[in-house]
């Protein structure tokens, strides 16, 4: 069995290589752990391999903000040092240092 290594951690900041929206990585599944409902809904030209590492976000696009799950092909490291505003953010981080939230150890 392969092992996957994600190129990106929780708390960076990301932006999608096709769509207008960016978001911090709260959560990582090491290969497709959604339904098999939601994978075949992307059309099949630009539907992503399951053996890779897919990034649950905190997104926002404009002035809406929601929960995204998004491959690791389709991720970019979104350098801009503005922060992501979504309302979950201190729930999860304590704060932002640069192109990453962190959260506080105990």
């Amino acid at each position: 069995m392969a092992t996957n290594n994600a190129k990106f951690s929780i708390g960076d900041i990301v932006k999608h290589r096709h769509f207008n929206f960016r978001g911090v990585i709260y959560d990582v599944d090491f290969e497709f752990s959604n339904s098999e409902e939601w994978y075949l809904s992307i059309p099949k030209d630009v539907r992503p391999r399951k053996d890779q590492p897919f990034y649950h976000l905190l997104a926002e696009s404009n002035d809406v903000t929601y929960e995204a799950y998004v491959s690791e092909q389709n991720l970019l490291k979104d350098n801009s040092k503005e922060p992501v505003k979504h309302p979950l953010i201190g729930e999860i981080f304590s704060g932002k240092k640069g192109s990453s939230y962190f959260k506080q150890s105990n």
